[in-house]
């Protein structure tokens, strides 16, 4: 599964959502800075150097750091300066790098945020130990944490590896494959990001309901992330994507465009299913030829209209919420996403 490209990276993200709202923009941009500093802080606490030049590697390529945002911007329903905001923010963003850790294995990627990955780097087995040693470093800082910490973590970690082994096994029906698909999206995409928003509300004291209300935002923008993620592996440059164009393609990963092409079954698409119906997947020229045909596919178009479904799903959560500044760049964040394929 891909990424957000960089061009909604960090402060520039934070800036889109915080139009007009510069008290907001400031606060985030100072947060996110210390939750940078923390995230170093963690690397320097792995023991030896191989370690932390691994666990580092990710860390310190950048990112786009949305699940810590999602965090202080749960926190912005309570008190966003009380303690441990900026350390479950942290958190957050660890559990985000471990699976991206363990999926670049799945994959067998070998460019992560314009990077080499931790697996072309050093080898899958160490790269499978060091996302572990990540997981287990958030669980220890979740366990400093408010008491609904920890439970939220061990939830989103058994999502994540859920949804990992789900994808690996793959539906055991081909009319099961849509609802398949939906699943693994909410499992490792929509969970850390409901988890973000909800440890966020937790620490800083939020209102009762409101982690309920941010967990179903959080559940609907993910799977529109994961949807487009997968409009972006068909259309966007390597440049844009931080790792290869056509990726999931070439390791037999149906995104939805994909999923909704063979569904539909249309004859004009005959050339392009029968390269997508190819167990091993695709590489060089075949794979040019499914981007090129699935380009100009109307599954595009109804993957598109999907996710704006999801979106507004998300937007209609934010209703439940108190109304100000945080409910706002929510709201936004839903308009980032669609642009993303715009």
């Amino acid at each position: 599964m891909t990424v957000l490209s960089e061009e909604v990276l960090g402060r520039s993200v934070v800036a889109r959502l915080a139009v007009r709202e510069k008290a907001l923009e400031r606060r985030m941009v100072r947060s996110l800075d210390r939750v940078e500093e923390r995230l170093l802080a963690c690397v320097g606490e792995a023991s030896g150097p191989l370690l932390a030049d691994v666990v580092g590697h990710l860390v310190t390529a950048g990112g786009k750091r949305i699940r810590p945002l999602l965090t202080l911007l749960g926190a912005e329903f309570g008190d966003p300066g009380a303690p441990g905001v900026i350390e479950a923010a942290a958190v957050s963003e660890l559990i985000h790098t471990a699976s991206l850790h363990h999926d670049d294995v799945m994959d067998e990627a070998v460019i992560r945020h314009g990077v080499p990955s931790v697996n072309a780097c050093w080898g899958n087995t160490v790269a499978v130990q060091s996302g572990n040693w990540l997981l287990t470093k958030a669980a220890q800082m979740a366990a400093g944490l408010t008491s609904e910490a920890v439970p939220l973590q061990a939830e989103a970690s058994e999502r994540l590896v859920r949804g990992q082994l789900r994808e690996l096994v793959g539906p055991t029906r081909p009319q099961d494959r849509l609802p398949h698909y939906f699943e693994v999206a909410s499992d490792k995409s929509a969970s850390l990001l409901s988890f973000a928003l909800r440890l966020g509300a937790f620490q800083a004291g939020a209102p009762r309901g409101v982690d309920e209300a941010l967990a179903q935002y959080g559940e609907h923008l993910g799977v529109a992330f994961q949807i487009s993620d997968d409009l972006l592996d068909i259309t966007a440059p390597s440049a844009q994507l931080g790792k290869e164009q056509g990726k999931d393609l070439a390791v037999g990963v149906a995104g939805l465009p994909v999923l909704l092409l063979l569904d539909a079954g249309h004859a004009r698409d005959a050339e392009l299913r029968a390269l997508l119906n190819r167990p091993a997947g695709l590489e060089g020229a075949e794979r040019d030829r499914a981007l090129e045909l699935l380009q100009r596919s109307e599954a595009m178009d109804h993957a598109r209209a999907i996710m704006e479904g999801r979106l507004s799903a998300a937007r209609a959560a934010l209703a439940a919420l108190p109304r100000g500044a945080a409910r706002r760049a929510l709201d936004a964040l839903c308009g980032v996403v669609a642009a993303r394929t715009a």
